[in-house]
């Protein structure tokens, strides 16, 4: 019968689990939560980061391109209109002066002279004819007679009219660039005329440019060498350490990573009618310099919003947990009180069909004992007429003792009528006291009474009330040592209950004995004891509307607390 009555309480345990209350359980659910509401919150949050930071890396890729491109697009201009000025002069000399006239020294000096003072950056100026030979030559060194068909710009001046060579060290034996103009007459005789530019003034156009600190100017041929000298990249005639990227004779921003690994922004460009590009290099700003140099509030703002997003959601799912856990808690203690009801339901009903097959029984045995007695008394010459009488009286004081436990069976079993009047706590508490006075004063046992005055009288039911003390007080009485203490308490509790509690100093419970204390026929007196005591007590102050607590500490003591009501529960 137990256990088909406790068959939807088993199942019920399955459907929520046996670990409901486990602590490990909540936390990994707080976990998940926490999870789960930072990634709703704070995906679009970091998306949003994600966007600002690519659209700020960008804005400020262009902010950087944009001076960088001008910057060598003006350059570019100043390099082509150098190169066009001088070459237009010495093209405007071969064409305005006869092949005698440019071959006399004296002429040619006079010449280079005046160009010089017209046009900075010329070096000499040299006559050359078809077979490569230097006719005449104005300048600082010591060059006319010098044979030039070895040298490629010979070629390609013969080949294309107008030539404007590399930088290259030559007979000189220092960096210049040759500008040299085939001219032919009418009647079909040609010459060369020939003049070097110092490639220092370059160095001047690129100078001002402006650079930044950090950032590299250069001029570089088509193959990567060097025609001025770079902060960076090395001097002149070196080979650049990179590819040039793709350029064209518009200027064009790149990023590219150089040999030390570091990003730059490259702005290329080739000069017209030469092989030259002119190229400016600047370092790639870093993506967090960048962002905390000019975006630093809005990192604040992110790293804030983050924080107190965490702060908020960890506040929200504790107590979200906290609830559920009080929930879950409290749905554990309504199934808990479930099971110990349908349990004593099923006990009580057992106990009274036990109780009514022995006392039928119990009633003969004492029938019969009594018979004896009444036959042993009619005959006084009865043999060992006192030693058959104790035995009889054990037999009736045995057979009082069964009835007093299939009594307190029935009264388990069944609901006793309730007489409800209203009655002075205080004084049942004393009544009840007067019956283990004497046995605490043999054991020299303290009964410390803590009785709160004017306390409010309550309808309640004298006899059962009364038990209920009487049972409480027998367990702390059993519990104490001799010489120990038992504190019995009265308050005034709230509007709808008073308080009573009885404190003792004995051996305790451990949990796993407060847990079970109000099963029926559970007991710790061994034989002494029959498990029913604490059951009823419980049944009865739950049919009296109260409640009852336990608080308990193994070898240190109990206190046990009932909260009666007010007000009648049978009203």
């Amino acid at each position: 019968m137990k256990s088909i009555l406790s068959a939807p309480i088993n199942i019920i345990k399955a459907d929520i689990g046996t670990d409901i209350n486990s602590p490990r359980r909540y936390n990994l659910l707080r976990r998940k939560i926490v999870s789960l509401m930072a990634l709703v919150t704070l995906i679009p949050l970091l998306s949003l980061a994600g966007l600002n930071y690519y659209e700020h890396q960008n804005t400020m890729a262009a902010e950087i391109q944009a001076p960088l491109r001008a910057l060598v697009g003006k350059a570019k201009h100043s390099f082509e209109l150098f190169l066009a000025e001088r070459t237009s002069a010495v093209s405007f000399i071969a064409s305005a002066y006869s092949f005698d006239e440019l071959s006399d020294d004296a002429n040619l000096q006079r010449i280079f002279q005046v160009m010089r003072r017209e046009f900075t950056g010329f070096v000499d100026l040299g006559l050359i004819d078809v077979a490569g030979n230097q006719l005449s030559y104005a300048g600082p060194y010591d060059l006319k007679g010098r044979n030039y068909t070895e040298q490629p710009w010979f070629h390609q001046v013969q080949f294309k009219g107008t030539y404007v060579s590399d930088v290259f060290l030559g007979f000189r034996k220092f960096p210049h660039v040759v500008i040299a103009v085939r001219h032919t007459t009418e009647s079909g005789r040609s010459w060369i005329l020939r003049a070097t530019l110092d490639t220092m003034h370059f160095d001047r156009i690129i100078s001002a440019m402006g650079l930044e600190p950090g950032s590299d100017a250069f001029l570089v041929n088509r193959s990567g060498i060097l025609q001025t000298e770079s902060r960076r990249y090395g001097k002149v005639l070196d080979i650049l350490p990179f590819d040039l990227p793709s350029t064209g004779f518009e200027s064009n921003v790149q990023s590219i990573r150089d040999q030390k690994g570091q990003d730059n922004f490259i702005a290329s460009a080739f000069i017209a009618n030469t092989d030259f590009a002119l190229v400016a290099v600047k370092p790639k700003p870093t993506a967090f310099s960048t962002w905390y140099t000019v975006r630093l509030d809005l990192l604040f703002i992110f790293v804030s919003s983050v924080i107190l997003i965490f702060l908020a959601v960890y506040r929200v799912t504790s107590l979200l947990i906290s609830r559920l856990q009080e929930s879950d808690e409290q749905r554990m203690g309504a199934i808990h009180q479930m099971e110990h009801s349908q349990k004593l339901s099923s006990i009580g009903r057992l106990a009274a069909g036990v109780a009514h097959e022995i006392n039928n029984p119990l009633a003969i045995i004492n029938e019969k004992a009594g018979l004896m007695r009444d036959i042993m008394n009619l005959r006084p010459d009865f043999p060992d007429k006192d030693k058959f009488g104790r035995q009889i009286e054990a037999i009736l004081r045995s057979v009082d003792r069964c009835r007093g436990i299939t009594h307190r069976m029935l009264s388990f079993a069944k609901r006793m009528d309730v007489k409800i009047e209203v009655l002075d706590v205080n004084t049942v508490l004393v009544e009840t006291l007067g019956f283990l006075e004497r046995e605490a004063q043999y054991r020299n046992v303290e009964l410390k009474r803590e009785l709160a005055h004017n306390l409010p009288q309550i309808p309640t039911d004298h006899g059962q009330i009364q038990q209920v003390f009487l049972n409480i007080l027998n367990n702390a009485l059993a519990a104490v040592p001799d010489g120990g203490q038992i504190v019995i308490r009265s308050w005034d509790e709230s509007e709808d209950f008073i308080g009573v509690s009885v404190q003792d100093n004995g051996c305790g419970m451990s949990e796993e004995t407060a847990k079970n204390m109000f099963e029926p026929f559970f007991t710790t007196k061994k034989e002494k004891g029959t498990g029913l005591g604490m059951s009823i007590t419980y049944g009865i102050v739950k049919r009296l509307g109260g409640e009852i607590q336990v608080k308990t500490k193994l070898n240190e003591g109990t206190t046990m607390t009932i909260l009666l009501p007010k007000r009648s529960v049978e009203g």
